[in-house]
């Protein structure tokens, strides 16, 4: 079953794969939006400097939304910051509970240490904000050096951070996900308008409502969507800052992974279309579709490009303008607000991170700590320096006049600092050696096993040395076009890293792939005779010839014993072996092929060769942290080479 000399293979594939779950399509769309959101700004001051009165003429241009006789007026500045920044936080808010249904916090112990490191991160800026205008009624402004902007800080640590830094990423995103949530909450507290306490209680008896329908499991997004319309009005009314409702909305998304049996029930209904093509059967097949994905996915899909490459632009291009003149610059220098804030940022935030961290890790005798080394803690706490969006969003509520404009200036010279220092930080780790280096970004934490069925080289199907570092695991389909496509970029992948050791299981997908069950037993009879991996190649080269008379002619092509053969798939001797690893396939979450899993834990994104390459290489750097890879013979490693 197994081979210790890995096929070695040159061709190269400009092919990109698809997008699967939402972590890293969620970054990479991050780092894009992060990109516009500067444009923005940078239109903003240009506009501000250079015609102050058409800037401020448009942003304070007044609209009115008639509701019967309940007229709902503000400016068109108040409906991007109140209303299109709902959108924004209900994304933050679908992705941090994503991460709490299926990503790095399912493992409740892991929310412990970014949570209170969040918190650290934020109490010690609002300390020294304080001590910057202790008493002076600037002091009001406290809640402006609260929060992280998610988007510019992901977009940051993009362009600064080691390439491969999914578990970095996913730390930044909980502490600053966590900061937006507190900060969202002591906007609604601490700085509410006119407030009314009526309102509040239809707003409560609205999300109480919300409750009790995603508790009947109603399903319709309409009537989510008229709540929430509904909660939003109430809460503006109340006095209290209704981005609030898209956070709260945000928590009460559920995500799952998509189950085999709603895939296999759109599967049919989608059959059920393509013999019989009715309006009817259509609606069905694109319910059956939709319901397949979690809402909390679907609401992903919908609103994070929205958010990241209108809204958020559009709040960056409504509130940066201000005039940048010798007066502003002269007050800014000596400015209790505008140095409390920069203070606050570029120092308060990474020392209230890294202290925080610090302390929970050594109190609860490593019990709790940080899923990454320490010097990305402090990248982490440099770049959540960037407070720009939130920042902007509570001082606009906490300051006015010649202290808002100190206030935005003061939030810009901090984005612009923390950025630098976030840049310094990683650039005096990578000058580290590969080993220190490695320690230093990924730490000793162990990261979450998503494989149920550890590799057995007794069992599976195997390339590479036995003892290899790194395993990757693919659950494929001979049918599967994903697969075939997928195919080039694993031997690429063989090819550039020798000292790895590849798996292939079995999940052939009958509802859509006829012939793959068939074409797995074909796979595992050629196995009894030791030509698996021969047999697999051509299956995946031949997908569209997978009947049995081509089974055959490939048995006979390998040189097999074709009575045994035959005898073997005559009594589908191999049919509880492909059995074994379905349910393998069902116990670690798998629904559709290729899925891929590095070392244990569950590729998401693309499985093009510099995606692959990018986990491979972070498993390498994560196993040398490894007692056991010390003891492993060296002779045998090779993977420095394109690794490195």
């Amino acid at each position: 079953m197994t081979s210790d000399n890995p096929h070695r293979w040159s061709d190269r594939t400009a092919w990109v794969g698809r997008f699967n779950a939402p972590l890293r399509s969620f970054l990479r769309t991050e780092t894009g939006g992060a990109r516009v959101v500067l444009v923005a700004a940078v239109v903003a001051l240009i506009w501000a400097n250079v015609h102050m009165s058409s800037y401020e003429s448009l942003w304070g241009t007044s609209f009115t939304v008639q509701l019967g006789d309940w007229p709902v007026s503000h400016d068109l500045r108040t409906w991007v910051n109140s209303g299109l920044m709902t959108f924004f936080f209900l994304v933050a808010g679908l992705e941090l509970r994503r991460e709490f249904d299926i990503g790095e916090l399912r493992e409740r112990r892991r929310l412990a240490l970014p949570m209170l490191a969040g918190l650290g991160g934020m109490l010690l800026p609002i300390l020294i904000y304080l001590a910057f205008n202790a008493g002076h009624t600037t002091a009001v402004g406290w809640g402006a050096v609260m929060a992280t902007d998610t988007a510019l800080a992901l977009g940051a640590l993009a362009v600064f951070g080691p390439r491969f830094s999914d578990r970095l990423r996913g730390f930044l995103l909980t502490v600053s996900v966590i900061d937006d949530l507190v900060a969202i909450a002591v906007l609604a507290i601490a700085y509410p308008e006119h407030p009314s306490s009526t309102a509040l209680i239809v707003a409560a008896g609205i999300f109480g409502l919300v409750l009790l329908v995603r508790a009947c499991s109603v399903r319709f997004g309409l009537v989510y969507a008229l709540l929430g319309v509904a909660a939003w009005v109430a809460v503006s009314e109340s006095g209290v800052d209704p981005v609030v409702v898209g956070l709260v909305m945000g928590l009460l998304t559920y995500a799952y992974a998509p189950g085999r049996t709603e895939l296999q029930r759109a599967s049919d209904q989608f059959r059920l279309f393509r013999e019989q093509p009715t309006p009817q059967l259509a609606r069905s097949a694109r319910a059956g579709l939709a319901s397949a994905l979690s809402p909390n996915e679907r609401l992903q899909n919908i609103y994070h490009p929205w958010a990241s490459y209108v809204i958020v632009p559009l709040f960056a291009l409504a509130n940066v303008g201000i005039v940048i003149d010798g007066d502003l610059l002269a007050r800014a220098v000596t400015s209790s607000v505008t140095l409390g804030i920069v203070a606050a940022y570029v120092v308060g935030k990474p020392a209230g991170i890294v202290a925080t961290s610090w302390l929970v890790a050594r109190l609860s005798g490593n019990r709790f700590r940080p899923p990454v080394g320490w010097v990305a803690v402090a990248g982490v706490g440099t770049v959540s320096g960037i407070g720009f969006t939130v920042a902007l969003l509570i001082a606009t509520h906490a300051l006015h006049g010649p202290a808002l404009e100190e206030a935005k200036l003061g939030i810009l010279v901090a984005t612009i600092g923390a950025s630098v220092i976030t840049w310094l930080v990683f650039r005096a780790a990578a000058r580290l050696s590969p080993a220190r280096r490695a320690r230093a970004l990924l730490g000793v934490a162990e990261s979450i096993v998503d494989l149920m069925l550890p590799v057995d080289p007794e069992r599976d199907h195997m390339r590479g040395p036995r003892e290899a570092p790194v395993t990757v695991v693919e659950y494929g389909d001979f049918e599967c076009p994903y697969c075939g496509q997928a195919e080039p970029v694993v031997r690429e992948l063989l090819a550039d890293f020798a000292n790895i050791r590849y798996v292939w299981r079995h999940l052939p997908l009958t509802d859509v792939h006829p012939h793959a069950q068939l074409a797995a037993e074909a796979a595992e009879a050629a196995g009894e005779q030791s030509a698996f991996w021969e047999m697999h190649d051509l299956l995946l080269v031949h997908q569209d010839a997978l009947n049995p008379d081509d089974l055959l002619g490939y048995a006979e092509r390998l040189g097999l014993d074709l009575d045994r053969f035959r005898e073997h798939m005559v009594e589908r001797e191999a049919v509880d072996r492909i059995a074994e690893d379905v349910d393998s396939a069902d116990l670690s979450g798998v629904t559709g092929t290729p899925t891929f899993f590095i070392n244990g834990r569950r590729h998401h994104g693309a499985y093009d060769i510099t995606a692959l390459s990018a986990a491979v290489k972070a498993a390498f750097a994560s196993a040398k942290l490894r007692p056991e890879y010390h003891r492993r013979d060296r002779g045998s490693r090779r993977e420095e080479g394109p690794a490195s």
